[in-house]
């Protein structure tokens, strides 16, 4: 099985159009897809902040985040947590681009990367590891699901500077 999938959960798939959104994010800051639209851009959803594999996955998509800007793409992070929180793992690890809080769960359903997973034989519900490379037309060009965090900002730019 290969890292990139082009279906996910909810049957989203590469070349539909991205779903609506609108989330408070980090900084202060709001992220819709309405605010985006023409312009090319990254979403990727991740189970928590500053846990380790989280925090490697920002920090690489922090250093990376000139390249993906000169590619003409903004980033935008996506976790259920809190806006605080984000704040705090915004600040620490110097991340500026917008970590967005989906709280309620809205938006990491409707994109289907919220899905039932299991440590130690206990099941319970959580988000998938997924990035979604939205084109400047809005559609999906790009889906990865079970995101292994090594390797995986240079996958996504490498897809990007291709659009």
């Amino acid at each position: 099985m290969t890292e990139t999938q082009d279906t996910t959960k909810n049957g989203l798939k590469e070349g539909d159009a991205a779903l609506d959104f609108s989330m408070e994010a980090s900084g202060g800051r709001t992220v819709s897809l309405a605010a985006l639209k023409g312009k090319p851009f990254v979403l990727y959803f991740y189970p928590k902040a500053d846990t380790p594999g989280c925090t490697k996955e920002a920090c690489g998509f922090s250093e990376a985040l000139g390249q993906f800007e000169g590619a003409g793409l903004s980033v935008i992070g996506v976790s259920r947590d809190p806006v605080k929180k984000l704040d705090k793992f915004a600040e620490k690890y110097d991340l500026t681009f917008p970590l967005a809080s989906d709280e309620a769960g809205s938006v990491t359903e409707a994109y289907g990367v919220w899905v039932e997973k299991s440590l130690y034989g206990k099941a319970y519900m959580g988000i998938d590891r997924t990035t979604f490379l939205i084109g400047a037309d809005g559609k999906i060009a790009r889906i990865w699901k079970k995101v292994k965090v090594p390797g995986h900002v240079e996958a996504v730019l490498e897809a990007a500077q291709a659009l």
